[in-house]
C-alpha cells in the first residue's frame, strides 16, 4: 500500500469523528452519501499536474436535501471497508450514477449500456449488504434503486431511452407516478406525485423481499421498498426537484436514522 492509499482510512476516521461531534451536539443523525470516483482530468478547471489524481464526487443537492431534513451528510469514500463503516452511520443514501455492471444480474452487456464503474460497484454492493444486514435505514435514488434491486437478486431493463428526459431542466416534472395504497411510500407522498426523469434503465424482475410501490402511467417501476427492513428507493431524483428542501422522503430517512442514532449512542 502506498502512502496515498494509507491516508484514506485516517481521513475517513477524521470525517466520522467530526460528523459524530456535530451529530451529538446538534442531535442530528449521520447519513452516509455514496458517490463516484473520477480522474481529475475529467474536471474542466483542474490543474494539469493533477490530471491522474482521483476525485470523489457527488452532486451537492443530495447533501443539501439531507441537511434540510435535519441530518448530517457524511461522504463515504470507496476505500473504507463497509464492515468498519456501517457501525458509525445512522442511515445511508445511495445516490445516482453510472450503470451497474450487467453481469451482476446475470445479463450480457447491451450495446446501449454505459461503461460501468467496477470499483464503485464492488464497494456499494458490499455497503448495501451491510446496511440491510444491520437494518440501517436506506434510501436509494435512481442507480441507488437499481442497486438495491440487483443486490437482492433482481434484474434490470438495460435500455429504456424514452425515460431519459435529458434535454429538459433537471427539475422538470415530466410525468406522474401512482403510489401503491397501504405502502410506506404512499404514506410518505400520498396517492401520487409528479416527478422528473433522468434514467435510461428500469427495474425488470423484482428482488427478493422487495415490493413495487409506485409505477408510471405506462406501468414501469418507479419505486420499491423492502417488506420488513427500513429500505425505500425511487427511480426519480427528488433532490433535484423544486420541492427538495422539504421532500418527505429525506424527512423519512432522517427520522428513521434519528431512532437508530439514539439506540447506537445510548
Amino acid at each position: 500500500m502506498n502512502s496515498k492509499e494509507s491516508n484514506y482510512p485516517d481521513l475517513f476516521r477524521l470525517s466520522i469523528i467530526v460528523g459524530q461531534y456535530i451529530g451529538r451536539v446538534q442531535n442530528r443523525p449521520l447519513i452516509g452519501l455514496t458517490g463516484r470516483r473520477v480522474l481529475s482530468a475529467r474536471i474542466s478547471d483542474s490543474l494539469p499536474v493533477l490530471a491522474e489524481a482521483d476525485v470523489d464526487i457527488y452532486y451537492a443537492a443530495y447533501g443539501r436535501a439531507v441537511i434540510a431534513a435535519g441530518g448530517v451528510p457524511v461522504h463515504v469514500p470507496l476505500d473504507v471497508e463497509a464492515t468498519a463503516l456501517i457501525e458509525h452511520l445512522d442511515g445511508v443514501l445511495f445516490s445516482g450514477g453510472a450503470d451497474i455492471e450487467p453481469s451482476r444480474y446475470g445479463a450480457e452487456r447491451s450495446s446501449d449500456v454505459e461503461p460501468s464503474e467496477q470499483e464503485r460497484d464492488r464497494f456499494e454492493f458490499q455497503l448495501m449488504a451491510e446496511t440491510l444486514e444491520n437494518e440501517v435505514p436506506v434510501v436509494g435514488i435512481c442507480r441507488g434503486m437499481q442497486l438495491l434491486n440487483v443486490a437482492l437478486g433482481g434484474t434490470l431493463n438495460q435500455h429504456v431511452p424514452a425515460h431519459a428526459k435529458l434535454e429538459l431542466p433537471v427539475d422538470t416534472e415530466t410525468h406522474r407516478v401512482d403510489m401503491e395504497p397501504g405502502s410506506l411510500l404512499g404514506s410518505i407522498y400520498g396517492p401520487s406525485r409528479d416527478v422528473n426523469s433522468l434514467h435510461h434503465q428500469t427495474v425488470d424482475r423484482v428482488g427478493s423481499g422487495l415490493t413495487v410501490v409506485a409505477r408510471a402511467d405506462g406501468g414501469s417501476v418507479e419505486a420499491i421498498e423492502h417488506d420488513s427492513l427500513p429500505a425505500v428507493a425511487v427511480q426519480w431524483h427528488p433532490e433535484l426537484l423544486r420541492s427538495e428542501a422539504c421532500d418527505p422522503l429525506f424527512a423519512w430517512l432522517v427520522d428513521q436514522a434519528l431512532s437508530r442514532m439514539k439506540t447506537r449512542l445510548a
